[in-house]
């Protein structure tokens, strides 16, 4: 497998469901706070530059998620408007709430 064959498919396991690694969560935040405010064409060129780049696995998964969001949705970008972006906050909430629950 030559490396963009492997970065790419580092890129698919990173949109996959999972537990966030450490940092990961961050990352994702990250790109969410820098893609407010982008339309569908602003996204794909910083998809395409995080990807030019060789940029982390999650950075390049967020930006492609957010351009098809984009693409589907219209724009502008705004994480109160994003689906995923709107279930992720609620899953992180619903797990503190939980850690709460067993330190009480």
């Amino acid at each position: 497998m030559s490396a963009p064959e492997g970065r790419e498919a580092e890129v698919e396991a990173a949109q996959e469901p999972h537990v966030p690694a450490p940092g990961e969560r961050a990352v994702r935040d990250r790109v969410c706070d820098e893609a407010t405010g982008m339309d569908h064409h602003e996204a794909h060129e910083a998809l395409e530059a995080a990807r030019d780049a060789d940029a982390d696995p999650a950075v390049v998964a967020e930006w492609q998620r957010i351009t098809e969001h984009l693409e589907a949705h219209g724009g502008p970008y705004s994480p109160d408007s994003d689906p995923f972006a709107q279930g992720r906050l609620a899953a992180r909430a619903h797990h503190a709430e939980g850690a709460r629950a067993q330190t009480a």
